[in-house]
């Protein structure tokens, strides 16, 4: 095929009933496999939610839209959309790239008429910036909800059908609907004769309930208390990185795309006073709906209805929970209030956030070799098994060994693969309800923060550091290997030729050479039932989530106790003294 004829395929928009056969030069075009948040860039791109966007920014027009609001043609528009991507996975003279889901079905080709490196790093190291127009290869066919995730031409079409004065009131959000949202939904919608328009925002991490499909699971069992006609659909947009500010425009950019003639934000989403302010509504440079500030509402016991915070007798007023408040209620298992959410709502926030108590959760421990991590991850297992009350998988020792680490070396690259690994397994075992057990030597903060990210999608993380001394390590070595080491007989061991990152982030420090293995057993069981996540003799402390206690764990060492405990209502952090 001609060059001539590939890029006439390239440049003609398919149709998404038909498209197009694809490129026969796609094979021999590098691929890139994009993140969550820019496969929501690229959808919203080639869907026309980002229109008259067709592409990736260059830096003419990320300069435009940062000092002026608006693009290099003067056309207003309100935030950058650009496509970072590590340096190595694209090659310097590449003037075409295969954008591609983690399925590695292509979504996309990028035209590159720019490449700049906006990060340090030399050869393929570092992040480099592509810009240029995105032509459409297919329809997105991954994740939940995938028939709701219609195009904005289509709702268009279906909402200038609907209310009489043309209106559509547009509500974007990443939290579920609670009975506040419902009340000032239904009033600003019939102040503005409008029909309702409620977009859950399902790229990035949702508040309460952290999984997308949860979020938009709880908006649609809101959507029987909304009037007739609500139209919800979800969209894939991320989080900009600027602040609520920047936020809220690319909401209003993309709910105009939908239909929407006015956006309702959340009056704490709304900063400072805007130029163009009135009566509630606002109008944000680059924006082209009106923006509706909810205004202060609060829960009126008396009327047993949620109104403006005016017309309630003052101090009669009951506060809305915060989202760590109420995730703080969730985790203790005590029951919604009506007054916060209606009955169909409280239960998807239950089956997305369970009680701590049959919650999913990964127990990690990182320390050298010898710290005595392996020994209590044996000893907490055989604890929990006896109590009989939770699921158990010990990720540790032979099996490990032979079936997740067989065939890596200690490279740097290899070792954050088997905690990658072992972190995966970890995630399944919490999705499940189960508690995993894992005990690698983890040597690296990058890669325990990547378990603990894949395992708090699914279910909770705890990382104990066991920081038993190096040399109380080697003291312990049967095997000689910390002699070996030393002597330059063994290259790459953790604690003498190869770092270990001290974590900072710990749920709990250990040290063994100062305690017992029952012990630090009993610590890591105490930091379970009083954060909730097994039931303990005496559980009015955590009854309420809202009290918080300390504890001291462990023995006296050189420096005093070797960690305290401070478990409050939102979960444990650990103070070192």
């Amino acid at each position: 095929m001609s060059a001539s004829r590939s890029e006439a395929q390239l440049s003609e928009q398919p149709s998404p009933a038909a498209p197009p056969a694809l490129p026969a030069e796609l094979a021999d075009w590098p691929a890139c496999t994009l993140g969550e948040d820019q496969l929501g860039d690229l959808e919203l791109l080639t869907s026309g939610a980002f229109a008259p966007l067709r592409g990736f920014m260059d830096a003419a027009e990320v300069t435009a839209v940062t000092e002026h609001g608006t693009l290099a043609d003067g056309t207003p528009w309100p935030v950058p959309v650009v496509l970072d991507l590590s340096a190595a996975t694209v090659p310097a003279d590449a003037t075409r790239l295969v954008l591609q889901d983690p399925e590695g079905s292509p979504l996309a080709v990028l035209s590159v008429t720019e490449r700049a490196r906006i990060s340090p790093g030399s050869g393929d190291s570092g992040l480099v910036r592509l810009a240029g127009p995105v032509t459409p290869l297919r329809e997105p066919e991954h994740g939940p909800f995938r028939q709701l995730r219609r195009r904005p031409e289509d709702v268009r079409a279906e909402l200038a059908g609907g209310a009489p004065g043309g209106n559509v009131l547009a509500y974007a959000t990443r939290r579920p609907l609670n009975t506040r949202h419902i009340g000032q939904l239904r009033h600003y919608a019939g102040q503005l004769n409008a029909r309702l328009l409620v977009l859950p925002l399902v790229c990035g991490p949702a508040e309460i309930v952290t999984r997308p499909e949860a979020l938009v699971r709880a908006v649609l069992a809101a959507r029987q208390h909304l009037p007739a006609g609500t139209v919800v659909v979800p969209v894939p947009l991320a989080p900009r990185g600027g602040g609520k500010d920047l936020d809220l425009r690319a909401q209003g950019i993309v709910a105009a795309a939908y239909g929407a003639t006015h956006l309702l934000a959340d009056s704490s989403d709304v900063t400072g006073s805007p130029a163009g302010t009135r009566n509630g509504t606002l109008t944000l440079p680059g924006v082209p709906i009106p923006v509706v500030s909810a205004g202060e509402w609060a829960y009126d016991p008396r009327s047993e209805v949620w109104r403006p915070l005016a017309l309630i007798e003052p101090g009669a007023e009951q506060d809305e929970l915060t989202a760590s408040e109420l995730g703080a209620l969730l985790d203790s298992g005590a029951e919604v209030p009506g007054w916060l959410a209606p009955p169909s709502v409280a239960r998807e926030l239950r089956r997305a956030r369970p009680p701590r108590a049959e919650r999913g959760l990964a127990i990690f421990f990182t320390g050298l070799s010898g710290s005595g991590k392996s020994t209590i991850a044996r000893g907490l297992a055989e604890a929990l098994i006896e109590r009989g009350d939770r699921t158990v998988s010990l990720l540790d020792g032979d099996h490990v060994r032979q079936l997740l680490s067989a065939g890596l070396t200690f490279s740097r690259a290899d070792r954050d693969l088997n905690i990658a690994r072992i972190g995966y397994v970890a995630a399944e075992v919490a999705r499940h309800g189960g508690i995993a057990i894992c005990a690698p030597i983890a040597p690296y903060a990058e890669a325990r923060a990547a378990a603990r990210r894949m395992v708090t999608e699914v279910g909770d993380f705890l990382l104990v550091y066991v920081s038993t001394p190096v040399d109380v390590c080697a003291a312990r070595d049967r095997k000689g290997l910390y002699a070996k080491a030393r002597a330059g007989l063994i290259a790459g061991f953790t604690g003498v030729s190869d770092p270990y990152e001290e974590p900072r982030d710990a749920d709990l420090v250990l040290d063994t050479s100062v305690m017992t293995r029952q012990e630090a057993v009993d610590a890591v069981l105490k930091l379970l039932t009083t954060g909730g996540w097994l039931a303990g003799p005496d559980e009015k402390a955590e009854a309420g989530g809202a009290a918080a206690a300390t504890v001291t764990l462990g023995g006296e060492g050189r420096d005093g106790p070797t960690a305290v405990l401070r478990v409050g209502p939102f979960g444990p952090a650990v103070r070192r003294l």
